[in-house]
């Protein structure tokens, strides 16, 4: 196994079809080891038998929004576990009104939120858990194509994580002295609960079947696998970088 007995924290984790999900599965089915936050007591009730189904050994409250409760998901995970070997951010945010119509009429409450939950986050999570990662350990986030191409309906969704892109650059290059990898994987378009808020999300999918090389949609396990090598030592010289997991279609230059 590519990870056994490696130490997981998965933040994240919404429902059985979500993409932390698939990637929980993947880290389990190689010998890591698993723990969950959960926002609030409604998603506490999602995540707690989901965490139990995975094998996780616990679960926590922590909302990215809050440096306290961040820094209290670190200590706690100190306590439990000493320190971590992989840290797997899957979380993303923006009001569903700011994703739909033009992208000019985001408001500025609607930008900030979105920046602060799906880029702003990442950075805070890595600087309460740096000190309990080593050499070796591996960080993991989700990213999509919307990013560096406008994709309909995706709109501030695109700029956060076009931000959170940058972010991994920079943060590959804080962390790398001390031989700790951070990546993201674009994925592409899957029928999670937070995807249902991207009005074009079913055209998306047609497209990549029509259009990808490989002429299928990805799934959840897919980006699972991509997430295992990831963290696994055999990508112990991979830092910094967006791994596209999208059936080739990124490399189309037309579409027809």
């Amino acid at each position: 196994m590519l990870l056994q007995g490696k130490k997981a924290l998965i933040l994240g984790l919404a429902n059985n079809r979500s993409i932390a999900f698939g990637i929980a599965r993947a880290l389990k089915e190689q010998g890591a080891r698993l723990a969950f936050n959960y926002v609030g007591d409604a998603i506490k009730k999602r995540v707690e038998p989901l965490s139990e189904e995975l094998g996780g050994e616990y679960t926590f409250q922590c909302d990215v929004c809050d440096d306290a409760q961040i820094q209290s998901a670190a200590d706690l995970v100190k306590e439990k576990w000493g320190d971590l070997d992989i840290l797997v951010h899957s979380v993303a945010f923006a009001n569903r009104e700011d994703l739909g119509g033009r992208f000019v009429d985001t408001s500025r409450e609607g930008f900030r939120l979105a920046m602060d939950i799906s880029a702003y986050s990442l950075t805070g999570v890595c600087r309460a858990f740096e000190p309990l990662l080593h050499e070796g350990s591996s960080i993991i986030t989700m990213t999509y194509h919307g990013s560096t191409q406008v994709i309909p309906g995706y709109n501030i969704m695109g700029v956060a994580k076009a931000a959170l892109e940058a972010s991994v650059r920079y943060l590959a290059c804080d962390f790398g002295p001390k031989g700790i990898r951070i990546n993201a994987i674009s994925a592409g378009p899957i029928k999670t609960l937070a995807a249902s808020a991207v009005s074009s999300m079913k055209d998306l999918c047609s497209i990549v079947e029509r259009n990808a090389p490989l002429h299928r949609n990805v799934t959840t396990s897919d980006v699972g696998g991509a997430a295992a090598f990831l963290a696994s030592d055999l990508a112990h010289a991979v830092t910094g970088q967006v791994m596209y997991v999208d059936s080739g279609l990124s490399k189309v230059g037309v579409m027809a």
